[in-house]
């Protein structure tokens, strides 16, 4: 997905021409609906001669006259319906929906953004919003914190995990779903917001007012947090393995992942494990900037689309990171600029790719502003090609082997429904920081217990390149821990006092606020 506007002498000059006809109509359409002040053929009569002079000008500019008849006949419509409806109708409501209907005709992945969902779209872009910062989750109808965000306003007053939320301003949240929690948490940077708190392991209730600030997200994640709360990016201290996780490519996504690499390289890091399941993708330039960290030179990714020129961009061998093997983890849910990464590294044999073979979105959205960002358009203009040349787009796979990205030779490792649910619930507590608190939040955790076989794989691959022993897979699973699991490489405990030997995530389930 790329932030970049369409800017082509077409694009443009049809922006014109449509904008003016589009006044144009609105005109007409109001002349209809004032009726009671003209006759019939009196707004006929406006109507043509309004339309004749800006068909000319459509004409002019974007050289498609069916433009014209296709708009009008979007104004008919929309006219029609307002004034003869049996019921009446919401303006709004039906150009969003007319709008939503177009973009359904196009590809799974261009889509219209509302006015009532743009703020949390631009969210998801920047990894940024006003609020106090903290993680949640509806546990038996409570609203529990599984944790504050490392230095956000929450985390300084004190929150720790497994506290609830018993009022906001006063106001119980029994009853409330999360999305009621966020919408009240969320909001103008310096307004502050009363809580009352329960600590259930403490056996305290207290009341906290809590400023709201800019809350930043972290997209880049270690293998597990030290005691002060700060990450380990070593998944194996002795042989220096580091692990990266990337949740999502956001606009400091690639900031942070640099400011990770120099630590790791400050501690003679061997060998990398990075971490891209369920990660969805985010920013092109994000994916560009992360691939040109690890290649010296070469083609990083292409783009080609029909209204769009094609584009190249190759890596520059300043500031590459070298001299270390790496092993890449995607899943089926691994899409976009997840993909762009994984497939450039494995083009290039500077990594290897583990797991289960990718989502499939080998194309680019652009993202258009409309009513002066109060909306907008995420539209699909262009393709990606990998290093290779393959597009990995599944719909325009050539062959049923093309589309996505695949391990590598015997790195492929499948996971069931069931171990992705506690592989989930496990990354969703990876970001659980202590703030202080003396209970373990970990504890009885349904992933407890759970091998993350991918990984497990993952790190011999890198123990081999290494040329250090194989670590042994854990004893086979029983039928409790992996209720549909029936591979015996893939289960059994390990000795992690936060669950699973792997890495995890942001939780898809809690909402931050």
């Amino acid at each position: 997905m790329s932030l970049n506007f369409l800017r082509s002498k077409r694009f443009v000059s049809t922006q014109f021409g449509l904008s003016l006809l589009s006044c144009v109509l609105s005109l007409c359409f109001l002349s209809n609906l004032s009726g009671q002040q003209s006759t019939s053929n009196q707004s006929t009569q406006i109507a043509v001669e309004i339309t004749a002079a800006s068909k000319a000008i459509v004409e002019e500019s974007v050289g498609d006259e069916e433009i014209y008849a296709l708009l009008k006949l979007f104004v008919d419509t929309l006219d029609q319906i307002d004034r003869n409806y049996v019921k009446d109708v919401n303006r709004r409501e039906l150009v969003d929906a007319a709008i939503e209907g177009m973009l359904k005709k196009l590809d799974r992945h261009s889509n219209y953004i509302p006015p009532s969902n743009i703020d949390r779209f631009k969210q998801g872009i920047e990894n940024v919003f006003g609020g106090i910062g903290i993680q949640t989750v509806l546990n038996n109808g409570n609203i529990e914190i599984v944790t504050p965000i490392s230095g956000s306003p929450a985390y300084t007053a004190g929150i720790r995990p497994g506290d609830l939320i018993r009022k906001i301003n006063d106001e119980p949240t029994a009853g409330m779903q999360l999305s009621d929690v966020a919408a009240r948490l969320k909001g103008e940077i310096g307004t502050s917001v009363k809580l009352t708190i329960e600590s259930p392991q403490y056996n305290e209730t207290k009341q906290l007012t809590v400023e709201r600030q800019l809350i930043e997200i972290e997209s880049v994640y270690g293998a597990a947090r030290n005691n002060d709360d700060s990450w380990n990016l070593m998944i194996d201290e002795e042989n220096r393995i580091g692990y990266l996780l990337i949740t999502n490519f956001g606009r400091n996504t690639s900031k942070e992942l640099l400011g990770a690499l120099k630590q790791l390289k400050a501690k003679d890091v061997q060998g990398l494990i990075v971490d891209l399941r369920y990660n969805p993708g985010g920013l092109l330039t994000a994916a560009i900037e992360i691939c040109d960290m690890f290649i010296p030179s070469g083609r990083i990714v292409s783009t080609e689309g029909r209204s769009v020129p094609k584009r190249v961009w190759d890596a520059k061998t300043e500031g590459t990171f070298e001299g270390f093997p790496i092993a890449i983890l995607v899943n089926q849910f691994s899409a976009s600029a997840s993909e762009i990464v994984s497939a450039c590294l494995q083009d290039h044999d500077r990594a290897v790719v583990v797991g289960q073979r990718s989502y499939g979105k080998g194309s680019v959205q652009n993202i258009i502003q409309l009513e002066g960002g109060r909306s907008a358009l995420k539209l699909t203009t262009a393709g990606y090609l990998r290093p290779s040349g393959k597009n990995i787009d599944r719909p325009h796979a050539q062959n049923d082997d093309d589309w996505g990205v695949k391990p590598n030779d015997n790195l492929a490792v499948e996971f069931t429904v069931e171990q992705n649910r506690l592989l989930r619930l496990w990354r969703r507590d990876l970001n659980i920081v202590r703030n202080g608190a003396t209970h373990d939040p970990f504890v009885d955790k349904e992933y407890t217990g759970f091998h993350d076989a991918q990984l497990h794989i993952a790190k011999n691959y890198l123990y081999e390149a290494l040329s250090l022993p194989r670590a042994e897979a854990p004893e086979s699973p029983t039928t409790d821990t992996l209720k549909e699991n029936d591979n015996p490489e893939r289960g059994s405990k390990r000795s992690n006092r936060r669950g699973p030997v792997r890495n995890r995530d942001s939780s898809t389930e809690g909402v931050s606020k």
